[in-house]
């Protein structure tokens, strides 16, 4: 995707789908509060994808990073998520440079398709088959969390673990929609390989954002 990156002024301005303060759902830090950052643009194009609102930036304003800051810092908990879209198609050296001036945790939820930007605490890499992450990701990555929705995805699930560092956390988790008809399959798998951890997006269970 091809969108005028001098309007978002080197990360200063970011496309902003939206923002809200919840409970991660997902992953490692499931069930800790947080402040999430939704950015706009992304041209990786997953079908099952439950965000396509956010692909394309020209539907988002574009909002001062300032402007976001002072959002999270009405909140008590000193954690942010950025997502997407696919956050890294703007540069995050910015806004989570700010970030960190507040003493606030980032993370960064990605498919590592763009390069690196920002600086984070935690980085989840969740890896898609029609735009691989770069090589210069895998090392960085802390969780790698793969959506399975058929059988052959564990493949490419236990093709990326390959790349990552050994202390990486490996997630599978159940594409929302196939999610009774996945589980089972990734039950099994998980008992017979126990470094695999299940991430279900319990947020959706509990009936929030």
């Amino acid at each position: 995707m091809n969108f005028d990156q001098k309007i978002f002024e080197g990360g200063r301005k970011i496309p902003l789908v939206e923002e809200f303060y919840t409970i991660q759902g997902e992953g490692f830090h499931t069930g800790k509060a947080a402040y999430f950052i939704r950015v706009g643009g992304c041209d990786v194009g997953c079908s099952w994808c439950d965000t396509k609102f956010s692909w394309n930036p020209e539907l988002h304003p574009v909002v001062p990073a300032e402007q976001i800051i002072s959002h999270v810092m009405e909140y008590p908990a000193a954690a942010v998520v950025v997502t997407g879209g696919e956050p890294l198609m703007v540069n995050m050296d910015y806004l989570t440079g700010m970030l960190k001036e507040q003493g606030i945790e980032t993370f960064l939820e990605t498919s590592g398709a763009y390069a690196l930007s920002g600086s984070w605490d935690w980085i989840c890499l969740s890896p898609k088959k029609n735009a691989p992450p770069l090589d210069s990701i895998f090392p960085e990555a802390h969780e790698l969390k793969v959506i399975i929705s058929g059988e052959e995805d564990i493949a490419w699930a236990l093709e990326n673990a390959l790349k990552v560092s050994e202390n990486c956390k490996l997630y599978l988790q159940p594409e929302w929609s196939k999610r009774e008809q996945i589980l089972p399959l990734i039950i099994d798998f998980s008992k017979q390989n126990p470094r695999w951890m299940i991430s279900l997006q319990s947020h959706k269970y509990m009936h929030i954002p």
